[in-house]
């Protein structure tokens, strides 16, 4: 494992069967919960709602881990199979335990998807699916809904209301989740000029949601 540091961020690399991965963290001053949140498959952990989670819940005493996968770590265009991103993940989660807090999987589009199928088994405190990609776009008969339902923890779904990879009303009732819709977000959570809330106004409901939720599930998990 090593450590570099910017500001009061600190980045360490963390060696798992898939790969070299990759966590920075950012610190709360008085935490009480991790948070660790994984990227999607198109992207890394710059993406606007990662990004505002982590500048924003260290002040509710949530310290952020932002995860890149060995993947995306070693500079490759495409993820690999969901099997080999699993594994990434599980051979990372010891050091973000490491604090000795409860931890909460998350994670956007195809981290989300890590996150409920591992969660249980790593006992993870509660799940976060930013995005979560419920069918690819356009085959809705090709459900992922089974590895949302089958987290087995408190989890809450962010999803944009216009996101092609799946809408807030296609989402199955259960109570196995809680869903709070971005209104007019697309899979990146982008808004379209013509909407009625703002870019700023959109990221802003993301972090409330999760502020709030981390609250309520910190309770439980203390």
């Amino acid at each position: 494992m090593t450590h570099s540091e910017t500001h009061s961020e600190t980045a360490v690399t963390v060696d798992t069967d898939a790969g070299v991965a990759r966590i920075t963290w950012h610190p709360a001053p008085e935490a009480r919960l991790v948070l660790a949140l994984g990227h999607g498959a198109g992207g890394g952990i710059e993406a606007r709602d990662l990004r505002a989670i982590a500048a924003g819940l260290p002040a509710h005493g949530v310290t952020v881990a932002l995860v890149e996968q060995p993947w995306r770590v070693a500079g490759k265009k495409v993820a690999p199979a969901p099997k080999t991103l699993d594994t990434g993940w599980r051979g990372l989660w010891p050091a973000l335990v490491e604090p000795g807090l409860p931890v909460i999987a998350g994670g956007r589009s195809a981290g989300a998807r890590v996150a409920c199928r591992t969660a249980a088994g790593l006992g993870a405190a509660a799940v976060l699916a930013l995005s979560f990609p419920l069918h690819p776009p356009g085959k809705p008969e090709k459900s992922r809904a089974h590895e949302l339902l089958g987290a087995g923890v408190p989890t809450l779904v962010v999803q944009g209301g216009n996101d092609p990879f799946g809408k807030p009303a296609e989402f199955p009732e259960s109570d196995a989740y809680e869903l709070v819709e971005i209104p007019f977000g697309d899979h990146s959570f982008a808004v379209p000029k013509r909407a009625d809330i703002g870019q700023e106004d959109a990221v802003r409901r993301i972090t409330d949601a999760v502020a709030a939720w981390t609250d309520r599930v910190g309770m439980g998990a203390a």
